[in-house]
């Protein structure tokens, strides 16, 4: 038996009747939002036949587009099996709520013409036709007036069928307003959450039309994606309506289970019952109850009537940087450095490789040495560590290495001293570019002339070369491991050399400097005066300062409860802390190195979202 892999994706209804010309398939294999697929027939004598005769066949997908199936043998394919995700708490899907002469009368209704009475807002936005009933929703601020209810409010149509909703347990309050979208295949919603303080803790959502797949996103980065079948009700409360961001992604086909007797609820990981669905138009019906008094939710960290405080702003003195640091990056660590800790265990290789290349003997400062996971790794070194948190200090000593407690900016050490250091993960958490500039001075000073220094720190691009890093790939229950790297070994292929060392510098070529960085130049931070945003996990970045969350597992060791909005908040039993980051763009490190004095940049590279740099003092 030989498995064959055909680069095209049409949905399995109309693959596999072409691939049973040339013999009884055996599996049929095809991975979700791939071009590719894998079938395998029961003999080598039937994949040889397929190969021969379907390799540059040509057919028409349900679109009216022409595909060309390519082939080509694979000895095995292999693929992951997860287990069977939940639907988000508080999430229910309720199929076939309504009858197919309901869901007309409703299509019915709404008229996309002109309105003439003013009793209903019609907006046609950028990808979408919209109508509000009740209350217009204001996309500018996400919120409604509450003093400007609109005439007429819910179509009677309506009526009947949420008393019904309500009298069956479906619903538990009547809702008082009403938004209706309308979406052509291909178009989509932005992921988000319904804003706390304009509506009540029920949000539910009638689709009619067609089917289609909402992806529920949680803040740890964990994606489950909900087949929402025509004339389906979603009802959201609790954690799924409060925690979860819900959106659409805008494309023509959804993956879908193939199984007949599947219809809504979460798409399975199982490639070999996956296929593709054409989407239609859609139509649907959300209906809200507005919100008269404050929300009072269990989540107050993502809840804007709760927030009392306000997220930290870009620090524009050197004294507004250091208590930012101070707050989100030292005081966030000793909350977190036992659960921190047990995340890094793995040593990333090109680290490994830099200090096992050391010359035998070498003294090597590791500065920002977290939890120590380097200092072992060369019995041949004297390897010494420093951090800023006295608890990461503390596990490093109970592990008997030799490590201290002091800031980057400062390491008490005599200038000269080092024959090599190492500093991975620290320098994007100073706040400004001349505090990371200084500290990549400090490492400097500590070396002698002619040692090296590594540096690691966290890239604003997680997809490089077409490929993502594996923080963006790793999209699944990391249970708080939001590390800038993966503890599991960074793939080869993801390891970009950006400077070679050729001894000198072509004219025509501009090195970038660190002022093209700053603000005012390329874009590096493109508000002033306004608030840090916070970064969702495992997304892509969309600015360089940000505050990343830390989901704390297992027991914090503090009775004390922290702010609603600071490093970390205390409400929900697994609290949120929040560390400052700096991410940088290409070539941003290499610039900061060309201001320092007497140095030299070995080698710069890209390594699994990360950008790298040894130096050398001359």
């Amino acid at each position: 038996m030989k498995a064959l892999r055909q680069y095209c994706m049409p949905p399995r209804n109309q693959l596999l009747p072409v691939l049973e010309t040339c013999g009884p398939v055996d599996a049929l294999l095809m991975p979700p939002n791939k071009p590719y697929s894998f079938v395998s027939y029961k003999t080598a004598e039937e994949s040889k036949k397929a190969y021969v005769t379907l390799n540059g066949k040509e057919i028409v997908d349900d679109l009216g587009q022409k595909i060309i199936l390519y082939f080509n043998f694979v000895e095995k394919a292999q693929w992951k099996e997860l287990g069977l995700q939940a639907l988000p708490p508080g999430l229910m899907v309720v199929e076939e709520i309504i009858s197919s002469e309901d869901e007309k009368m409703l299509l019915e209704s709404i008229n996309w013409t002109e309105d003439t009475g003013n009793q209903n807002v019609q907006k046609s936005l950028k990808h979408r036709r919209v109508k509000h009933f009740g209350y217009e929703f204001h996309y500018e601020n996400n919120n409604v007036d509450r003093g400007k209810p609109l005439p007429g409010g819910l179509p009677d149509i309506c009526d009947g069928i949420l008393e019904k909703w309500l009298k069956e347990g479906y619903i538990k309050h009547k809702p008082d307003q009403l938004t209706v979208n309308q979406y052509e295949p291909g178009h989509g919603i932005p992921a988000h959450i319904d804003t706390h303080s304009a509506f009540e803790d029920e949000i539910i959502s009638l689709s009619l039309g067609s089917e289609v797949v909402m992806d529920f996103k949680h803040p740890d980065g964990i994606t489950v994606p909900v087949m929402l079948p025509r004339r389906s009700l979603l009802v959201m409360t609790g954690e799924s309506r409060y925690l979860w961001t819900h959106g659409i992604t805008p494309r023509k086909f959804d993956t879908v289970q193939a199984s007949k007797g599947h219809k809504s609820g979460i798409i399975t990981s199982d490639v070999g019952d996956l296929t593709l669905s054409k989407r239609g138009i859609r139509t649907s019906f959300t209906f809200r109850k507005v919100r008269q008094t404050p929300c009072n939710c269990s989540y107050p960290l993502v809840c804007d009537s709760q927030m009392k405080a306000t997220p930290p702003s870009f620090p524009e003195s050197e004294r507004e940087a250091s208590q930012l640091e101070q707050e989100y990056v030292h005081r966030v660590y000793e909350e977190i450095a036992g659960h921190f800790s047990s995340t890094r265990h793995t040593p990333w290789p090109h680290v490994v490789e830099f200090l096992k290349a050391l010359p035998r003997g070498s003294l090597v400062a590791d500065v920002g040495c977290g939890n120590g996971k380097y200092l072992g790794i060369n019995k041949e070194l004297y390897m010494i560590g420093c951090d800023r948190s006295q608890s990461l200090v503390d596990i490093c000593r109970e592990r008997h290495f030799q490590a201290f407690v002091c800031d980057a900016l400062a390491v008490p050490l005599r200038g000269g001293a080092c024959d090599a250091c190492v500093s991975v993960a620290v320098i994007h958490h100073f706040a400004t570019a001349e505090r990371r500039v200084a500290a990549l001075q400090e490492l400097v000073r500590l070396l002698r002339p002619g040692g090296k220094a590594l540096v690691y720190v966290w890239a604003m691009e997680q997809e490089y070369n077409k490929k993502k890093s594996k923080y963006l790939r790793e999209n699944r229950m990391s249970q708080g491991k939001e590390e800038e790297v993966s503890s599991d070994t960074p793939g080869p292929e993801l390891l970009v050399e950006q400077v070679p060392d050729t001894g000198h510098k072509e004219p025509a070529c501009r090195m970038p400097s660190i002022s093209d960085f700053q603000e005012g130049g390329q874009n590096s931070r493109e508000v002033t005066n306004s608030k840090l945003p916070i970064h969702t996990n495992r997304t892509s970045f969309h600015s360089q300062d940000v505050l990343v969350p830390w989901h704390l597992k297992g027991n914090p060791g503090k009775d004390k409860p922290a702010e609603p909005f600071g490093p970390g908040g205390s409400h929900d039993p697994s609290p949120v802390f929040h560390r400052f980051y700096h991410v940088f763009r290409e070539g941003e490190l290499e610039a900061a190195c060309q201001t320092l004095s007497d140095v030299r940049v070995l080698r710069s590279y890209y390594d699994q979202g990360n950008w790298c740099v040894i130096l050398e003092k001359v």
